[in-house]
């Protein structure tokens, strides 16, 4: 909403120390709510929207917002609908939007408040300036958040060409992966109220996203568990319901993830990789072919040691390609380890 005609208007209303009562929608069930008022039917601009706030009635627009349709009208909802609101303004308000099921917006004069109502659900807007602050401070906490993940990703896939992953590693990744992806969601939130306000805010929050949810499904495909009921979308799914303050565990990461772990959960319990991660960073390869490599080997150290030719042979690719895969799977590969998977 900021940014627009609306929102500017909705602003000016403030900054004149008035109230506002609007309507987002003229349909016919509208208007049997309304009683007395003027229909003007006359394009909506911030200027408008603000001097017609000066009469005591409400508003009504059309559902875009472009145009005001009636002014000055007395609203009549159902008096029996639940409301928590108090003021005459916002009790209105509120009793419209869960009668009539059109959006609702009202400007408290008092508070210097702004608050939209649709449907059962009610939201406080907030200025432009503090939603540009909030997401500000939170893209500031998702750097660090990405820094972190970055740090533990790039030591899994470390661990994995050494063949030294641990539970933990893995539980650490997708936590951290979690983070980000939480943090994300509030940022897009805040970045979806902001409208044309946030256009640079969200080119930032793309840029510390980038790769984060492809390596947290690769992750999730490398080690999820050898049940043919459990799917990476399951996984992921109950990582994504683990309250807040039980992402801190990794011990509840690893019931979500891998709900088959067999209690006590021992976090230095050995893993190894399916191959997925390193594949997908394969060019030549496509995602049919991956999945023939992955089906064939099961593991990826049976397949860092496979010779070019059964890379050919399991991923029904040319030699030449076998052959550039492999090479590029080497350099890929830990320098330390390039003597035991060459």
């Amino acid at each position: 909403m900021p940014g627009s005609p609306l929102r500017e208007g909705l602003e000016r209303i403030l900054g004149a120390h008035m109230g506002a009562l609007i309507v987002l929608g003229d349909g016919p069930e509208v208007l049997e709510i309304c009683s007395g008022g003027f229909h003007i039917d006359t394009e909506m601009t911030p200027q408008r929207l603000s001097e017609l706030a000066k009469m005591d009635g409400a508003m009504v627009l059309d559902r875009e917002a472009k145009r005001i349709v009636w002014v000055n009208v007395h609203l009549i909802p159902d008096p029996s609908a639940f409301t928590i609101e108090t003021g005459t303004r916002h009790r209105t308000a509120e009793r419209v939007a869960r009668c009539v099921g059109v959006p609702v917006v009202a400007v408290s004069e008092e508070t210097g408040r702004i608050t939209l109502y649709e449907r059962d659900a009610r939201r406080q807007l907030q200025s432009t300036d503090a939603l540009v602050g909030r997401a500000n401070h939170l893209l500031q906490t998702l750097d660090r958040f990405r820094a972190r993940f970055d740090e533990v990703n790039g030591g899994l896939g470390a661990s994995e060409v050494e063949d030294v992953v641990t539970l933990r590693d893995v539980a650490t990744v997708l936590q951290r992966a979690e983070m980000v992806a939480r943090v994300a969601d509030a940022i897009a939130d805040v970045l979806d109220e902001l409208g044309e306000h946030g256009r640079l805010l969200r080119l930032q929050l793309n840029e510390l996203t980038s790769g984060v949810f492809e390596d947290r499904r690769l992750v999730a495909a490398d080690y999820v568990g050898p049940g043919k009921g459990d799917t990476v979308e399951h996984a992921l799914a109950r990582l994504a319901a683990i309250p807040a303050d039980d992402l801190l565990s990794l011990e509840h990461v690893i019931c979500a993830f891998r709900p088959d772990w067999p209690v006590p959960i021992d976090l230095d319990a050995p893993l190894v990789p399916r191959g997925y991660r390193l594949l997908r960073r394969m060019p030549e390869m496509s995602r049919a072919e991956v999945e023939r490599l992955v089906a064939h080997f099961g593991d990826l150290h049976r397949l860092l040691r496979a010779p070019a030719g059964e890379l050919a042979e399991a991923a029904a690719i040319g030699e030449d390609q076998a052959r550039l895969v492999k090479g590029r799977l080497a350099r890929v590969a830990d320098p330390r380890a390039l003597d035991r998977f060459g």
